[in-house]
């Protein structure tokens, strides 16, 4: 359902996601604070199958409702899960149910059946009677560790480059990890078609804004939220910097990452340099031809 109406259900899912945090965050039977986080939105699994979920990075606590004083979790505890996910659960099925009420799910295929009100109705019951599972941990280092979570969550696509062990005119091998025997990786080989269809996937909807912030971390409010979460907690804030960084966007990643976008990756030794540039949304020009000599 999600994958044939992305960006409804997408939209669903980081609304239902926001709306849990929120408000389970703010109840005083569990933090009784307001909270800040970033989601993003991941759509693939280690096999490249279509598995839509958010991944959300949430501070271990909360400004109080007066914004007075920072209220912290308890010790290796956030917020209970089991409560996350039935509210989670009965907010995500209330929007599509509203979804459908409004004719904003198409289905096809398959699906085509559910176009019906009973069938929609009988698939939604079958859901709410299915345990919905929120998984909560605490990171494992400290705050350079959360960045470099953040850094290799944020942009990536639904397969990294080291993860490919293989291709030819048939045929695609790569790595995935079976997280039901996560001690022994495993390898998958497709014919090339198959792992084109299974990456084109998770192509989004053009415009689709898949990492969010919410509440303390919501971009009108950050800057000053964040000011008095520092001030409360003693916190210095962190410095500016204040260096420009290169013109050349070569340069700026070069200095980023270590690596040349000057130099041919294929050899390491030639030169890269431009031989041509076009607008946006215009096709490249084939070069001239060259004269003989």
């Amino acid at each position: 359902m999600a994958f044939q109406n992305k960006r409804v259900v997408y939209e669903i899912l980081f609304q239902a996601t926001a709306e849990t945090l929120q408000t389970i965050a703010a109840d005083p039977r569990h933090l009784g604070a307001v909270i800040g986080f970033i989601a993003i939105l991941h759509t693939w699994g280690q096999n490249l199958v279509h598995h839509s979920h958010l991944h959300c990075v949430v501070p271990g606590g909360g400004l109080s409702p007066d914004g007075q004083r920072w209220v912290a979790c308890r010790p290796g505890f956030f917020l209970p899960v089991r409560v996350l996910s039935r509210l989670f659960r009965r907010l995500f099925l209330a929007r599509l149910q509203q979804a459908f009420e409004t004719g904003a799910l198409q289905f096809c295929a398959s699906l085509a059946p559910l176009a019906e009100p009973d069938a929609f109705a009988r698939a939604l019951a079958d859901a709410r009677r299915t345990d919905w599972v929120v998984y909560a941990k605490a990171p494992f280092g400290g705050p350079q560790q959360v960045l470099d979570y953040l850094g290799r969550y944020t942009h990536r696509v639904a397969i990294a480059n080291h993860r490919l062990l293989a291709c030819d005119d048939s045929h695609v091998t790569f790595r995935w990890k079976d997280y039901r025997r996560a001690d022994k990786p495993r390898t998958m080989r497709l014919p090339v078609q198959e792992f084109i269809r299974r990456f084109l996937q998770h192509v989004l909807p053009h415009g689709l804004q898949r990492i969010r912030h919410y509440g303390l971390l919501s971009n009108r409010l950050r800057e000053a939220r964040l000011a008095t979460c520092r001030r409360l907690l003693d916190a210095k804030s962190p410095a500016r910097d204040t260096c420009s960084p290169p013109a050349d966007y070569r340069d700026h990643y070069e200095a980023l990452t270590g690596r040349s976008l000057r130099v041919c990756p294929a050899c390491s030794q030639g030169h890269m340099f431009d031989i041509a540039r076009w607008l946006p949304s215009t096709s490249p020009r084939a070069p001239p031809a060259q004269a003989a000599v």
